[in-house]
């Protein structure tokens, strides 16, 4: 077994637990952050569940804009893995609430890598920093992980979408103008679902959780490209050990489901469940989004981004699970954990 160090960032969130329980398995020493102290133990207990490496974890409280504690955490590692992000359960009040903490957070990171000799960080960012802020013909191509989303269309941005675009940019900038000759990867997944493994879920596993809940009468006509939790980890992990990842971009995602191919999805595996299946017109998705702003960022996914999900596959051997796979263990596991009855 190797006893090669890995600092992972937010192993509480959903695809940080995930990934700290891959690199356990794989023999890893993980210093894992967290926000609140309280977090710890209930954190442990989850990842011990999954990995017979457990005692191979140690926690460290650190917050994204605190400078000196990465230097500290920092030591003697290896690899990095940045997956701490801040996601609001809604919208913040002004755009910098989310893009100021990212960027800090991103850069404070590589700040303290650099000075610390750490070989590679691999940073967890987002389709929304490639796939957005595009114009009526834009739409019409193919993205792929030389395309970049612009912040200035604002008809066609969020502020999640935002700061994630910038806190990557930020993330490309240090590492061209730093001799220490530290590696970046970054890896951009799309709507991560998959098993749930305890109550701190990813905001993307709400789709299934609302489609079992009953919360939609009916389905806007939207869709996203799909990823299974393990197969991000899996990601990263490949991103971080392979030496020709260095310097790279990968999206994550396996197929592209709209809220239909979802429900149909559920229904199939639960056919007790009352789970809709008809679709609202574009125009009553508009009208609600009026009068509930959280669902405004829903209507950028009513046109089709298409995306080529190629380069991981072909350049790292990466075999995502199927789209359909994630669906069912995202609700299986919801249903499990009671935070559907």
């Amino acid at each position: 077994m190797n006893d090669r160090k890995v600092l992972l960032t937010g192993v509480t969130g959903f695809l940080g637990s995930h990934t700290a329980i891959q690199l356990l398995n794989k023999g890893y020493d993980v210093i894992g952050t967290v926000r609140a102290k309280n977090r710890i133990d209930s954190i442990k207990e989850v990842i011990a569940a999954h990995t017979d490496h457990v005692h191979k974890l140690t926690f460290a409280v650190a917050d994204l804009s605190d400078r000196g504690i990465w230097t500290e955490l920092t030591q003697g590692v290896e690899f990095v893995q940045h997956v701490a992000s801040p996601f609001p359960r809604e919208l913040p009040k002004h755009e910098d609430e989310l893009i100021i903490p990212a960027k800090n957070g991103a850069l404070n990171i590589l700040k303290a890598a650099a000075a610390n000799n750490v070989k590679r960080v691999v940073m967890t960012s987002s389709l929304a920093a490639i796939a957005y802020g595009k114009s009526t013909e834009e739409l019409n191509q193919v993205f792929n992980e030389n395309d970049w989303t612009d912040i200035n269309r604002k008809k066609d941005i969020t502020p999640y979408l935002k700061s994630k675009t910038i806190a990557e940019k930020v993330a490309w900038d240090f590492i061209r103008n730093n001799p220490s000759g530290l590696e970046l990867v970054t890896v951009c997944p799309g709507a991560i679902l998959g098993p749930v493994i305890e109550n701190d879920f990813g905001t993307s596993a709400n789709i299934v959780i609302a489609l079992l809940n009953g919360s939609y009468p009916a389905l806007p006509k939207i869709g996203f490209d799909v990823v299974d939790v393990r197969s991000v980890a899996d990601l990263l992990i490949r991103a971080m050990e392979m030496p020709k990842a260095a310097g790279n971009r990968y999206i994550a995602a396996s197929e592209y489901l709209t809220m239909k191919d979802v429900s149909n999805i559920l229904k199939e595996h639960y056919p007790e469940r009352k789970i809709p299946t008809a679709e609202f017109p574009n125009f009553v998705t508009k009208v609600i989004a009026m009068f509930r702003p959280e669902l405004k960022p829903v209507l950028l996914e009513m046109v089709r981004r298409k995306t080529d999900l190629s380069k991981a596959i072909n350049e790292l051997q990466w075999q995502p699970l199927p789209a359909r796979e994630a669906v069912v263990a995202c609700a299986e596991s919801v249903l499990a954990h009671h935070i559907v009855n």
